[in-house]
């Protein structure tokens, strides 16, 4: 996991679970084709939100398929 990653959503207000946090930073690594560290500083701010709320959503859609 990111340190970068996670200074960034705290500095963004935006709160995540350890296990969002991994996804996020293999979401970065996908989008930008680096690792994380390095990647983080060419995502913008609202593509880091969006990132965040799609695995929100993914991780929520799972919780309501086994429940």
């Amino acid at each position: 996991m990111s340190i970068r990653v996670k200074t960034r959503l705290d500095r963004l207000q935006l709160t995540t679970t350890h296990e969002n946090r991994v996804e996020i930073d293999r979401e970065i690594e996908s989008r930008t084709g680096l690792y994380c560290d390095k990647g983080i500083d060419q995502i913008s701010d609202d593509e880091l939100r969006q990132i965040v709320e799609a695995v929100r959503a993914k991780k929520k859609r799972v919780v309501e398929v086994y429940a």
